[in-house]
């Protein structure tokens, strides 16, 4: 790592599975709600219903593009939401301490709900504090729709996943006028491959073989968190291994693999 403030650089990290472990925040939060009984089978029905409205368009629409399930529900709800420091990578944090103590602006960019990734950047910047090192996290997340209070399981704009997460990069870049080489960025699956390609140093965190495979081929750092301390990582080697080595980047090979 060598970001220096004056020379300006950023680091981006997603957050469920990236930094946060299994399960993820906005899982944690339905299940919290499901407890208190603010949600129940009448929500979960009209999660099925939506889920089978937007499978035409593919699963990247159903994983992301459905929150039905909390129409209805005050937008206020995530207020009382608390988020662990426990859930948190033990190694994910030191990374963001030591971007932190380089002068690295700190991003999160994650398709979780956005009043979830406030709290877990609040946390994380409590635990930055605690070291002697405050720093302010900027929350990039998918954003809901709500009328009178309250969520209408409609989302604003388009969900942070994919090639949204590639354009808010290039936003924040252009906004801080500091060059995207400079820049680390996190990420553990498919849909943060976008992300990952913005940046000049595109980290692999915990990736599931499909990605892990594409990381290899473009020969990106893959760091392997596991929580219990102690930062493991190995950078692959490049190896030619099928046709889709032809493909410009790692997501074109994804996309030509699906």
């Amino acid at each position: 790592m060598n970001g220096k403030a004056d020379e300006g650089a950023a680091a981006f990290f997603d957050l469920d599975g990236t930094l946060v472990a299994p399960p993820s925040l906005e899982r944690r939060f339905v299940k919290e709600l499901w407890r208190q009984g603010v949600l129940g089978w009448r929500e979960a029905v009209a999660w099925l219903r939506e889920a089978l409205r937007l499978l035409p368009a593919g699963s990247f629409a159903v994983r992301h593009g459905n929150k039905k399930h909390l129409g209805g529900i005050s937008s206020r709800a995530a207020e009382q939401f608390r988020v662990s420091r426990e859930w948190f990578f033990e190694e994910g944090l030191e990374q963001v301490l030591r971007h932190a103590k380089e002068g690295d602006a700190i991003v999160f960019v994650s398709g979780t709900l956005e009043p979830l990734a406030a709290l877990a950047a609040r946390e994380v910047e409590g635990w930055l504090a605690e070291r002697g090192t405050p720093a302010a996290i900027q929350v990039i997340a998918t954003r809901l729709e709500s009328e009178s209070g309250r969520w209408t399981g409609r989302i604003l704009g388009e969900p942070m996943a994919g090639e949204a997460k590639r354009r808010a990069v290039r936003r924040v870049v252009a906004e801080m006028a500091i060059r995207s080489g400079r820049c680390y960025a996190y990420g553990n699956t498919e849909d943060d491959l976008w992300m990952l390609e913005a940046t000049g140093h595109p980290c692999a965190v915990n990736p599931a073989r499909r990605m892990e495979r594409l990381a290899r081929e473009a020969g990106w750092r893959i760091l392997r968190w596991d929580g219990r301390g102690g930062e493991r990582f190995r950078k692959l080697e490049v190896t030619a291994s099928s046709g889709m080595r032809n493909a410009e980047n790692p997501r074109q090979r994804w996309e030509l693999s699906r």
